[in-house]
């Protein structure tokens, strides 16, 4: 019976009526006709499709005046007699049970289900439990940590949950360091340079001043406090910057027991030398960064002999054979899925498989047998890949070359003895991987790349852009040939392909772009077919003019965010149809499904393990091919995570190597306006600083939009993206990677470069229709 609308009949009902309520002489009150039972009350709470409080029970039942008082004292007796429980929000649930719409937090990912918990759960001697979350629509919107309003159902001997709404995640987890103010109070300065404010500690706990802290919020708006649940340390100490950028994006980074164990377990697996193809002869190197912790890929080239393809070549690009160990359903994918990606930082890489696989067994060291899935390649005169096949093989690594020595040798400044055998042939082939390239004609956005070098201690030596050498391209080319075989191959079979998809820019982008190249004189038409070589053409038209990288930037930020899908939409950014990423499975998972889906599809599979504990088939699981889209969606999400993870950790470093040079005037280059001032960045650094509209001088200010750019009302200076300037460093927070600049002198900086561009039209008093107006208000902006 429907209970939202309806009254029940009347009838008299006493505390007396049972024997457990004898137990209770206090509450004999007689209770008013029509009031409902226990059992209804049960009933209408775990039917409600809505939070069932007091409010709504007495609604339900149409309760009024001494009916609700009533209904209070009844709802107190069923709470003490363990029928029912309270949940947020003063709503009531059955005892041992969730409430029909709660707050849960996700915390877990098992397979490809999300698993969440109650954010509030105070059954005493109760496990909190653990809800599978099914989700409609689009997937891939929520992940762990995540906070979401959703409605309850029981199912067989568990509980699943339907999101309603995604919730904000003001009530999660504070990161931030302890500090002591002037009056003995401690306050929590947070890690996360978005947030501008403290917030006071109401239980400090053991921790101390200068501690690095994980704390959780307490009290109610405007009134909330921090409470310390965990202590991690100084934050000043090596590794704490990865360490904050860790713990605030929630990335995994403990292996459990049962995972690390498996490792072990696999690592052991025979290499099956008579089932795999040998090219142990072959003189493969792997040609990496300096400080690779891991080399998941190795390359081979030679001068085709076949008279067919005169002018040609073989090519062997050999990858580390991770899904011979990490197999479909085992603790180590799992764990892989719940990853994703691994994490790389300055100062340690948090992997996503453990060491005794990602740097050992699956690690293409020199000198050593190893697993490999290599992909073979033809390529004809002209660079195009004329066949590709794909085996199980067992190479060994003739050497492991750092990208600046394999360069070095190939440019004659150092003896290498595998110049000849390997090099050589190394650099003839990808000159003509390279004609096919430039035919292709990708998108070419040559933008620096900051690395931070530390010593032994964990100190910073300095922080440099990488330089770009051929032997970076090398291997580019390298892999995204073997990346498209991989593709095509699978697509040959009509299997399933995880593609690594970038879609053509939007239009809502495109306009922006539009409008910015416009402040430069340079025309951008909207009704062409938007290919990447449009945009390389831009790049020509700009030569080597100073505003050649922020035009670049500009045209990178109107690209689309690439992604994992079983749906091939193509690859826009490198003009290719069809794209997967099959070169570092030890690193991605995507890579790692490929690698299955390979194995499958050209029937690799080798002898099943002899111990029961590792799955038999290294090949897609049914359960792979069910998931590809979920999984996809998922990865997209950590690859996105890991990225700004890993951004983050680079500001608080250079932060941290500037914080010597406070007060210094440096060279910078603004790299984005808003109406409450402008970032830069110092040249060859990076770390984005702001400088307060406020601290620009006394006079008022106008915000170009579409120019993106302040303008001063009397003096005309203008301050505009891509603009270099010297300024003052004035403030270098490491623990939140924030700078702040200010102007050499104000109000008017001698010998600035700032001049009034006389050839833009020229600004009157009032408000212009595409032009907000900012004043000058001191202070307003200044950081706490």
């Amino acid at each position: 019976m429907p209970l939202a609308h309806t009254r029940p009949p009347p009838y008299s009902w006493t505390m007396a009526s049972t024997e457990k309520q004898k137990k209770a002489p206090a509450r004999t009150k007689v209770r008013p006709a029509g009031f409902p039972t226990r059992d209804e009350v049960v009933d209408f709470i775990t039917s409600s499709d809505q939070p069932a409080g007091k409010r709504e029970i007495a609604k339900a039942f149409g309760l009024k005046g001494q009916e609700k008082i009533a209904l209070k004292a009844l709802l107190k007796d069923m709470a003490d007699e363990g029928l029912i429980d309270i949940g947020p929000a003063r709503a009531f649930h059955k005892m041992g049970g969730v409430p029909k719409v709660t707050v849960l937090r996700i915390v877990d990912v098992d397979d490809t289900t999300l698993i969440a918990t109650p954010e509030r759960w105070e059954a005493e001697g109760q496990p909190a439990p653990r809800i599978r979350v099914v989700e409609r629509g689009k997937r891939g919107a929520l992940t762990i940590g995540d906070r979401i309003l959703a409605r309850t159902e029981e199912a067989g001997k568990g509980w699943i949950a339907h999101p309603m709404k995604k919730l904000a995640k003001a009530t999660e987890m504070l990161l931030g360091v302890v500090e002591e103010m002037a009056d003995g109070k401690l306050w929590l300065r947070p890690v996360d340079k978005r947030i501008r404010k403290d917030t006071p500690i109401s239980d400090i706990g053991t921790a101390k001043k200068g501690d690095l802290v994980l704390a959780e919020p307490t009290g109610r708006p405007p009134r909330i406090s921090a409470r310390v649940t965990d202590i991690l340390g100084d934050p000043f100490a090596p590794r704490s910057f990865s360490l904050i950028a860790i713990h605030k994006h929630g990335i995994p980074h403990v292996f459990p027991e049962a995972v690390e164990e498996e490792a072990v377990t696999a690592s052991k697996l025979p290499l099956h030398e008579d089932k795999r193809e040998d090219l142990r002869h072959l003189p493969i190197v792997a040609i990496d960064p300096v400080d690779a912790r891991d080399h998941d890929d190795a390359v081979w080239a030679a001068p085709d002999e076949d008279p067919a393809n005169e002018g040609g070549y073989k090519a062997i690009v050999a990858i580390a054979d991770v899904s011979y160990y990490v197999r479909p359903g085992s603790a180590l994918d799992r764990e892989a899925r719940k990853r994703g990606n691994s994490v790389y930082f300055p100062d340690l890489v948090v992997p996503m498989l453990p060491h005794q696989l990602s740097s050992d067994m699956c690690s293409l060291r020199a000198g050593q047998d190893r697993a490999a899935m290599a992909c073979h390649l033809v390529i004809d005169a002209q660079g195009k890949v004329k066949s590709f096949r794909f085996s199980r093989a067992i190479i060994r690594v003739a050497a492991v070359l750092a990208y600046e020595n394999a360069q070095a040798a190939i440019d004659g400044e150092q003896e290498n003895e595998l110049l000849e055998p390997a090099l050589k042939p190394l650099w003839a082939c990808w000159a003509l991987l390279r004609k096919a390239r430039e035919k292709r004609d990708p998108l070419a956005l040559d933008l620096p790349e900051r690395r931070v070098v530390l010593d032994e201690w964990g100190k910073i030596v300095s922080v440099a852009v990488r330089e770009r050498l051929d032997a970076h391209m090398l291997i580019e080319d390298y892999m995204i040939a073997a990346n498209v075989a991989a593709a095509k191959a699978l697509e040959a079979k009509k299997a399933p392909v995880m593609y690594r998809v970038h879609e053509t820019p939007g239009r809502d982008k495109l306009v922006a772009l539009k409008e910015y190249l416009a402040t430069f004189d340079i025309d951008f038409a909207l009704g062409q077919v938007i290919r990447p070589s449009t945009f390389n053409q831009l790049i020509k038209k700009v030569g080597e003019s100073e505003e050649k990288e922020q035009i670049m930037t500009q045209i990178l930020r109107s690209q689309t965010q690439a992604y994992y899908a079983p749906q091939n939409m193509g690859h826009f950014g490198l003009a290719l149809g069809s794209y997967a990423h099959f070169t570092s499975p030890i690193r991605r998972y995507a890579d790692l499904l490929v690698h299955r889906a390979l194995v499958g599809a050209y029937d690799l599979e080798l002898p099943a393990p002899k111990d029961r504990a590792i799955p038999d088939r290294s090949s897609l699981s049914q359960e792979d091919y069910e998931n590809m889209g979920r999984v996809g969606e998922m990865i997209s999400g950590h690859e996105r995570r890991a990225m700004e993870a890993e951004r983050e950790t680079i500001d608080r470093y250079v932060a941290a190597f500037l914080s010597a040079h406070v007060g210094e005037v440096v060279k910078a280059r603004i790299t984005g306006v808003q109406n409450f001032g402008f970032f830069a960045t110092v040249e060859g650094l990076g770390g984005d600083g702001l400088v307060p509209v406020s601290t620009l001088g006394a006079e008022h200010f106008f915000f170009d939009e579409a120019g993106k750019a302040l303008q001063g009302v009397e003096s005309g200076d203008r301050y505009t993206v891509g603009q270099r300037l010297e300024l003052r460093l004035a403030e270098a927070d490491p623990i939140n990677g924030a700078l702040r600049f200010e102007l050499p002198d104000n109000p008017s900086p001698r010998g600035s470069p700032l001049k009034r561009d006389r050839t833009r039209p020229k600004i009157h008093r009032g408000r212009p229709t595409n032009i907000r107006h900012i004043g000058n208000s001191r202070g307003k902006h200044k950081k706490r």
